[in-house]
C-alpha cells in the first residue's frame, strides 16, 4: 500500500475513534443513572485509547514508513465487559429511551469500525500492519458482543415487561 494511503488511513481511523470518544463521553455526560454513566465514561475511555494507539502508529509510520509491532489481536480485550453488565446497568438503560436509543446507535459505529480495521487488514501487505489492524478489529468486535448482549437484554426485558410475548 502507498505511504500516502496508508497515512489516510491512519489519520482516519484516528477520527472514528475520536467521534466514537465524543458520542460516548456526550452520553455519560447527559445521563443521570449512575450506572449508565459509568459505562459510557468506560467506553468513552476505551475509545481513547484506540486513539492514543493509532496516534503512535501514525508517527511511526510516519517517521519510518512502517508500522511498529507491539499490539496483536491477543491482547485485545474489553478489560471489564463482564462486572459492567450488572442488573442496574440494564433496569437503567431500558427505562431511559435515550441511553438505549445511544446502545442501537454505538452498535452502529463498532460495526463501522470493525469493517474499516477488517478491511485494512485484509488489503495489508506488512505482518506488522496486518496484525495491528487485526487487533484493532478484534477490539472494537469485544465492543460490539457487549453491546449486542447489552440490546438483546434490555430488548427483552421491555418485550417481557409490555407483555409482548406470545406465549
Amino acid at each position: 500500500m502507498n505511504e500516502d494511503k496508508t497515512l489516510e488511513i491512519l489519520k482516519n481511523a484516528i477520527l472514528l475513534e475520536k467521534r466514537g470518544h465524543a458520542f460516548y463521553a456526550k452520553v455519560a455526560q447527559q445521563t443521570s443513572a449512575e450506572a449508565v454513566k459509568q459505562f459510557f465514561s468506560l467506553m468513552a475511555e476505551e475509545e481513547l485509547n484506540h486513539v492514543r494507539v493509532l496516534s503512535e502508529q501514525f508517527k511511526n509510520h510516519r517517521a519510518g514508513k512502517k508500522f511498529t509491532p507491539g499490539a496483536s489481536a491477543a491482547d485485545a480485550t474489553f478489560k471489564t465487559a463482564a462486572s459492567i453488565l450488572t442488573q442496574d446497568l440494564k433496569r437503567q438503560i431500558s427505562a431511559a429511551d435515550y441511553e438505549a436509543a445511544a446502545i442501537a446507535a454505538a452498535m452502529s459505529m463498532e460495526k463501522n469500525a470493525i469493517q474499516v480495521y477488517a478491511s485494512r487488514a485484509a488489503e495489508a501487505q506488512d505482518a506488522t500492519e496486518k496484525s495491528f489492524y487485526e487487533w484493532l478489529a478484534k477490539w472494537e468486535t469485544e465492543h460490539l458482543n457487549f453491546l449486542s448482549r447489552l440490546d438483546k437484554e434490555i430488548t427483552e426485558a421491555i418485550w417481557y415487561d409490555n407483555a409482548f410475548w406470545p406465549f
